[in-house]
Protein backbone atom coordinates (compact mmCIF):
# COMPACT_ATOMS: atom_id res chain seq x y z
CA UNK A 1 0.00 0.00 0.00
CA UNK A 2 1.27 3.89 -0.60
CA UNK A 3 0.72 4.21 2.72
CA UNK A 4 2.28 1.00 4.77
CA UNK A 5 6.39 1.33 4.79
CA UNK A 6 8.37 4.05 6.64
CA UNK A 7 11.47 4.99 5.11
CA UNK A 8 14.31 5.22 7.95
CA UNK A 9 17.15 6.88 5.05
CA UNK A 10 16.89 10.45 3.54
CA UNK A 11 15.13 10.05 0.61
CA UNK A 12 17.08 13.12 -0.75
CA UNK A 13 20.49 11.70 -0.25
CA UNK A 14 21.70 11.07 -3.70
CA UNK A 15 20.82 14.78 -4.15
CA UNK A 16 22.78 16.27 -1.67
CA UNK A 17 25.06 18.15 -3.71
CA UNK A 18 22.61 19.33 -6.04
CA UNK A 19 20.28 22.55 -5.66
CA UNK A 20 16.82 22.21 -3.88
CA UNK A 21 13.74 24.18 -3.39
CA UNK A 22 12.10 24.70 -0.45
CA UNK A 23 9.48 21.57 -1.00
CA UNK A 24 13.31 19.44 -1.23
CA UNK A 25 12.81 18.63 -5.28
CA UNK A 26 16.26 19.00 -6.85
CA UNK A 27 16.44 21.00 -9.65
CA UNK A 28 17.87 20.49 -12.47
CA UNK A 29 20.64 22.46 -13.13
CA UNK A 30 23.40 21.31 -15.40
CA UNK A 31 26.74 22.42 -15.48
CA UNK A 32 28.44 23.30 -18.28
CA UNK A 33 30.62 20.44 -19.32
CA UNK A 34 34.85 20.97 -19.98
CA UNK A 35 34.74 21.10 -23.78
CA UNK A 36 32.47 24.03 -23.73
CA UNK A 37 34.26 25.82 -20.69
CA UNK A 38 37.26 25.39 -22.47
CA UNK A 39 36.10 26.71 -25.94
CA UNK A 40 34.49 29.80 -23.63
CA UNK A 41 37.54 30.85 -22.06
CA UNK A 42 39.81 30.23 -25.16
CA UNK A 43 36.90 32.91 -26.53
CA UNK A 44 37.91 35.08 -23.72
CA UNK A 45 41.64 34.87 -23.51
CA UNK A 46 41.77 35.72 -27.36
CA UNK A 47 39.77 38.77 -26.51
CA UNK A 48 41.58 40.07 -23.69
CA UNK A 49 44.97 39.69 -24.61
CA UNK A 50 44.86 40.17 -28.14
CA UNK A 51 43.08 43.86 -26.35
CA UNK A 52 46.47 43.78 -24.24
CA UNK A 53 48.97 43.30 -27.12
CA UNK A 54 47.13 45.71 -29.64
CA UNK A 55 47.77 48.36 -26.27
CA UNK A 56 51.33 46.87 -26.27
CA UNK A 57 51.96 47.35 -30.19
CA UNK A 58 50.57 50.92 -30.17
CA UNK A 59 52.19 52.24 -27.39
CA UNK A 60 56.15 50.43 -29.07
CA UNK A 61 55.13 52.29 -32.09
CA UNK A 62 54.11 56.03 -30.62
CA UNK A 63 56.83 55.97 -27.84
CA UNK A 64 59.91 57.10 -30.18
CA UNK A 65 57.61 59.39 -32.05
CA UNK A 66 56.57 61.26 -28.70
CA UNK A 67 59.35 60.88 -26.88
CA UNK A 68 57.95 58.81 -23.93
CA UNK A 69 60.96 57.34 -21.55
CA UNK A 70 61.13 53.22 -20.21
CA UNK A 71 59.95 53.96 -16.88
CA UNK A 72 56.46 55.31 -18.36
CA UNK A 73 56.18 53.13 -21.47
CA UNK A 74 56.71 50.01 -18.58
CA UNK A 75 53.82 51.95 -16.40
CA UNK A 76 51.25 52.28 -19.52
CA UNK A 77 52.20 48.56 -20.03
CA UNK A 78 51.65 47.47 -16.83
CA UNK A 79 48.40 49.53 -16.49
CA UNK A 80 47.60 48.17 -19.66
CA UNK A 81 47.96 44.81 -17.99
CA UNK A 82 46.03 45.15 -15.46
CA UNK A 83 43.27 46.50 -17.06
CA UNK A 84 42.98 43.65 -20.29
CA UNK A 85 43.79 41.13 -17.43
CA UNK A 86 41.63 42.09 -14.86
CA UNK A 87 39.67 44.89 -14.51
CA UNK A 88 37.79 44.62 -17.84
CA UNK A 89 37.34 41.03 -17.18
CA UNK A 90 36.12 41.70 -13.46
CA UNK A 91 33.64 44.30 -14.89
CA UNK A 92 32.13 42.38 -17.63
CA UNK A 93 31.81 39.60 -15.52
CA UNK A 94 29.99 41.65 -12.66
CA UNK A 95 27.80 43.91 -14.90
CA UNK A 96 26.73 40.77 -16.92
CA UNK A 97 25.94 38.73 -13.62
CA UNK A 98 28.03 36.36 -14.33
CA UNK A 99 28.17 35.84 -18.39
CA UNK A 100 31.28 37.16 -20.77
CA UNK A 101 31.89 37.22 -24.78
CA UNK A 102 32.82 33.43 -24.66
CA UNK A 103 30.21 32.54 -22.43
CA UNK A 104 27.69 33.75 -24.11
CA UNK A 105 28.80 32.19 -27.51
CA UNK A 106 28.70 28.44 -25.81
CA UNK A 107 25.76 29.53 -23.31
CA UNK A 108 27.12 29.36 -20.00
CA UNK A 109 26.87 31.76 -16.98
CA UNK A 110 28.94 31.44 -13.93
CA UNK A 111 26.72 31.42 -10.95
CA UNK A 112 27.43 30.57 -6.86
CA UNK A 113 27.27 27.17 -5.72
CA UNK A 114 23.71 27.44 -4.60
CA UNK A 115 22.45 28.57 -7.88
CA UNK A 116 22.36 31.92 -6.97
CA UNK A 117 24.12 35.05 -9.22
CA UNK A 118 27.98 35.62 -8.65
CA UNK A 119 28.63 39.13 -7.38
CA UNK A 120 31.41 41.49 -7.61
CA UNK A 121 33.07 39.65 -5.24
CA UNK A 122 32.76 36.15 -6.81
CA UNK A 123 34.14 38.43 -9.93
CA UNK A 124 37.51 39.77 -8.03
CA UNK A 125 38.62 36.25 -6.48
CA UNK A 126 38.03 34.46 -9.71
CA UNK A 127 39.73 37.70 -11.80
CA UNK A 128 43.06 37.48 -9.58
CA UNK A 129 43.40 33.71 -9.31
CA UNK A 130 42.29 33.68 -13.54
CA UNK A 131 45.54 35.89 -14.02
CA UNK A 132 47.33 33.14 -13.31
CA UNK A 133 45.76 29.83 -13.73
CA UNK A 134 44.73 31.60 -17.00
CA UNK A 135 46.85 34.10 -18.65
CA UNK A 136 50.45 33.29 -16.99
CA UNK A 137 49.62 29.38 -17.65
CA UNK A 138 47.99 29.99 -21.29
CA UNK A 139 45.16 28.27 -19.52
CA UNK A 140 47.10 24.69 -18.22
CA UNK A 141 46.14 24.69 -14.73
CA UNK A 142 42.69 25.62 -15.47
CA UNK A 143 42.08 22.93 -17.65
CA UNK A 144 44.49 20.50 -15.16
CA UNK A 145 42.15 20.83 -12.64
CA UNK A 146 38.72 21.69 -14.35
CA UNK A 147 39.40 17.61 -15.39
CA UNK A 148 39.85 16.15 -12.24
CA UNK A 149 36.63 17.59 -10.62
CA UNK A 150 32.93 16.56 -11.99
CA UNK A 151 31.77 19.89 -12.77
CA UNK A 152 34.74 21.15 -14.69
CA UNK A 153 35.74 23.78 -11.96
CA UNK A 154 38.76 25.78 -11.97
CA UNK A 155 40.64 26.51 -9.07
CA UNK A 156 39.21 30.10 -9.27
CA UNK A 157 35.79 28.51 -9.06
CA UNK A 158 36.97 26.31 -6.23
CA UNK A 159 38.54 29.56 -4.13
CA UNK A 160 34.65 32.02 -5.26
CA UNK A 161 32.53 29.18 -4.56
CA UNK A 162 31.04 29.19 -8.20
CA UNK A 163 30.63 26.93 -11.18
CA UNK A 164 29.80 27.28 -14.59
CA UNK A 165 25.92 26.64 -14.85
CA UNK A 166 25.25 25.54 -18.92
CA UNK A 167 21.95 27.59 -19.80
CA UNK A 168 21.36 26.46 -23.37
CA UNK A 169 18.22 24.13 -23.14
CA UNK A 170 15.65 23.08 -25.13
CA UNK A 171 12.02 23.49 -24.46
CA UNK A 172 10.55 21.50 -21.92
CA UNK A 173 7.54 20.00 -22.46
CA UNK A 174 5.41 19.66 -19.54
CA UNK A 175 3.79 15.95 -19.11
CA UNK A 176 0.39 15.31 -18.12
CA UNK A 177 -0.61 12.37 -16.63
CA UNK A 178 -3.92 10.84 -16.32
CA UNK A 179 -5.14 8.16 -13.81
CA UNK A 180 -3.55 4.80 -14.60
CA UNK A 181 -5.84 2.22 -16.00
CA UNK A 182 -5.44 -0.15 -12.69
CA UNK A 183 -7.08 2.58 -10.82
CA UNK A 184 -9.98 3.95 -12.88
CA UNK A 185 -12.73 2.20 -10.87
CA UNK A 186 -10.93 3.42 -7.65
CA UNK A 187 -11.18 7.02 -8.92
CA UNK A 188 -15.14 7.01 -9.53
CA UNK A 189 -15.62 6.79 -5.47
CA UNK A 190 -12.05 8.47 -3.89
CA UNK A 191 -11.90 11.45 -2.68
CA UNK A 192 -8.94 13.74 -2.94
CA UNK A 193 -10.82 17.48 -2.29
CA UNK A 194 -8.65 17.72 1.04
CA UNK A 195 -5.35 17.83 -1.20
CA UNK A 196 -3.41 20.82 0.20
CA UNK A 197 -2.44 23.26 -3.10
CA UNK A 198 1.40 22.99 -1.23
CA UNK A 199 1.62 18.96 -1.41
CA UNK A 200 -0.57 19.13 -4.63
CA UNK A 201 2.79 21.44 -6.38
CA UNK A 202 5.27 19.14 -4.95
CA UNK A 203 3.24 15.78 -6.51
CA UNK A 204 3.25 17.80 -10.15
CA UNK A 205 6.60 18.33 -9.46
CA UNK A 206 7.91 15.18 -8.77
CA UNK A 207 5.92 13.84 -11.49
CA UNK A 208 8.06 16.25 -13.90
CA UNK A 209 10.94 15.36 -12.82
CA UNK A 210 10.87 12.05 -11.95
CA UNK A 211 12.80 10.35 -15.41
CA UNK A 212 15.56 12.35 -14.02
CA UNK A 213 16.44 10.31 -11.26
CA UNK A 214 17.57 7.37 -10.07
CA UNK A 215 15.76 4.25 -9.41
CA UNK A 216 16.65 3.94 -5.62
CA UNK A 217 15.86 7.96 -5.65
CA UNK A 218 12.74 7.60 -7.23
CA UNK A 219 11.23 4.58 -5.25
CA UNK A 220 11.89 6.74 -2.13
CA UNK A 221 10.79 9.59 -3.11
CA UNK A 222 7.65 8.38 -4.43
CA UNK A 223 7.06 6.40 -1.19
CA UNK A 224 7.88 9.77 1.06
CA UNK A 225 5.11 11.92 -1.20
CA UNK A 226 2.39 8.90 -1.36
CA UNK A 227 2.41 8.79 2.60
CA UNK A 228 1.87 12.75 2.90
CA UNK A 229 -0.43 12.64 0.03
CA UNK A 230 -2.26 9.36 2.14
CA UNK A 231 -3.18 11.43 4.87
CA UNK A 232 -5.66 13.47 2.50
CA UNK A 233 -7.36 10.48 0.19
CA UNK A 234 -9.69 8.39 1.12
CA UNK A 235 -10.04 5.34 0.04
CA UNK A 236 -6.18 4.80 0.21
CA UNK A 237 -4.98 2.26 -3.06
CA UNK A 238 -3.10 -0.75 -2.43
CA UNK A 239 -0.82 -0.04 -5.45
CA UNK A 240 2.66 1.01 -6.27
CA UNK A 241 2.98 4.91 -4.58
CA UNK A 242 4.04 6.32 -8.17
CA UNK A 243 0.83 4.98 -9.43
CA UNK A 244 -1.31 6.37 -6.92
CA UNK A 245 0.58 10.09 -7.38
CA UNK A 246 -0.01 10.21 -10.72
CA UNK A 247 -4.37 8.94 -9.85
CA UNK A 248 -4.19 11.52 -6.97
CA UNK A 249 -2.82 14.38 -9.13
CA UNK A 250 -5.17 13.19 -12.32
CA UNK A 251 -8.12 13.15 -10.46
CA UNK A 252 -7.44 16.74 -8.56
CA UNK A 253 -6.30 18.32 -11.65
CA UNK A 254 -9.74 16.97 -13.54
CA UNK A 255 -11.99 17.83 -10.70
CA UNK A 256 -10.67 21.53 -10.26
CA UNK A 257 -11.02 22.13 -14.29
CA UNK A 258 -14.92 20.62 -14.23
CA UNK A 259 -15.13 23.56 -11.34
CA UNK A 260 -14.14 25.86 -13.09
CA UNK A 261 -16.27 25.14 -16.09
CA UNK A 262 -19.28 25.36 -14.26
CA UNK A 263 -18.28 28.03 -12.69
CA UNK A 264 -18.08 30.25 -15.76
CA UNK A 265 -21.17 28.46 -17.48
CA UNK A 266 -22.97 29.95 -14.14
CA UNK A 267 -20.94 33.29 -15.05
CA UNK A 268 -22.77 33.54 -18.56
CA UNK A 269 -25.63 32.46 -17.11
CA UNK A 270 -25.63 35.58 -15.13
CA UNK A 271 -23.80 37.69 -17.55
CA UNK A 272 -27.09 39.26 -18.84
CA UNK A 273 -27.95 40.29 -15.25
CA UNK A 274 -24.62 41.39 -14.54
CA UNK A 275 -24.08 43.56 -17.49
CA UNK A 276 -27.38 44.66 -17.65
CA UNK A 277 -29.06 47.53 -16.96
CA UNK A 278 -32.28 48.95 -14.52
CA UNK A 279 -35.21 49.48 -16.34
CA UNK A 280 -35.83 52.73 -17.71
CA UNK A 281 -32.56 53.50 -17.17
CA UNK A 282 -31.44 55.77 -20.24
CA UNK A 283 -28.56 54.97 -22.52
CA UNK A 284 -25.64 57.09 -22.32
CA UNK A 285 -23.35 56.99 -25.77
Amino acid sequence: MARAETVDSDPYEDYAQQLMTGEAVALDLRPTSFFLRAAGSAIDFLVYMGAYVGILLTLFSVSGSLGLDEALVAAISVTGAVLCLLAIPVAVETLSHGKSLGRLAVGARIVRDDGGAAGFRHAVIRGLVGVMELFMTFGAVAGLVGLLNTRARRLGDMVAGTYSQYERVSAVVTPTYGVPEVLTDWSTTADVAKLPDALARRVAQFLRSAHGFTPATRERLARSLANEVAVYVSPVPMVHPELFLAAAAAMRREREYTALQLEQQHLARLSPALGGQPHGFPERG
